[in-house]
């Protein structure tokens, strides 16, 4: 599981996804699919130019359960974690294990959900992969929209 984050202008966007994979070595791409009910996703068609991936240790499941189990329609979920500004203004979760900012090169109708293709520019890889969050950290958890 993965928090993406994006920003277009003033607005600022986050959520938990589960379909993201790397698609290319050479040229390095990276395919991260939003779905179409989702905040995160209205921001990112609405002139964001970037996405940053973020992976979460075990320790911080609690910004996986926030981005997943809340909307940005109901609350400012980046004032309820630590983060900073990271390339082209993307917010940076301060608290992940690892991330990167990828460059959107182009989208793909996918049914519900929308792939964005990446172009990966700047990041920061976990120490460790043995503690990260994965779906069965959140199975549980009740979305804050439907998918």
């Amino acid at each position: 599981m993965f928090v993406v984050t994006t920003r277009a202008g003033d607005e600022r966007a986050g959520c938990l996804v589960g379909f993201s994979s790397q698609v290319s070595i050479d040229p390095p791409r990276y395919l991260v699919g939003l779905s179409k009910v989702n905040r995160t996703y209205r921001v990112a068609t609405a002139g964001a130019t970037h996405l940053a991936v973020h992976v979460l240790a075990e320790e911080h499941r609690e910004l996986a359960r926030l981005f997943g189990g809340e909307t940005g329609d109901r609350i400012d979920k980046f004032s309820r974690c630590r983060w900073r500004d990271g390339p082209e203004g993307v917010p940076i979760l301060t608290d992940a294990a690892g991330w990167f900012a990828g460059r959107i090169l182009d989208r793909y109708d996918l049914g519900d959900h929308v792939g964005h293709l990446l172009e990966p520019v700047f990041g920061v890889a976990p120490d460790r992969f043995g503690d990260l969050v994965t779906y069965a950290d959140v199975k549980d958890l009740e979305p804050g929209h439907e998918a």
